[in-house]
């Protein structure tokens, strides 16, 4: 899978399912405090990953995610 498109299933995860605004949605914006993702949110997060990435996502891993690209990261590395 090509970086744009994960980028691309990411951002919608996000405005979509998290119904967060799009342009809050972008590489240096952060999860928690720019787009207010909350622990609770994470919990749905790594339900619709599996779903979308076919991957399970482990809390331990997420906790060193701050960013969108760094989210895009992950996921990039983790379906290599």
């Amino acid at each position: 899978m090509e970086r744009t498109e994960i980028e691309e299933k990411v951002k919608v995860i996000l405005i979509e399912e998290m119904e967060i605004d799009e342009d809050k949605v972008y590489d240096e914006s952060r999860l928690k405090d720019d787009m207010g993702i909350d622990s609770l949110d994470y919990i749905d997060i790594i339900v619709i990953v599996d779903k979308t990435f076919g991957f399970k996502i482990k809390p331990e891993e997420m906790s060193k995610v701050k960013t969108f690209k760094d989210f895009c990261d992950y996921i990039e590395e983790k379906i290599a």
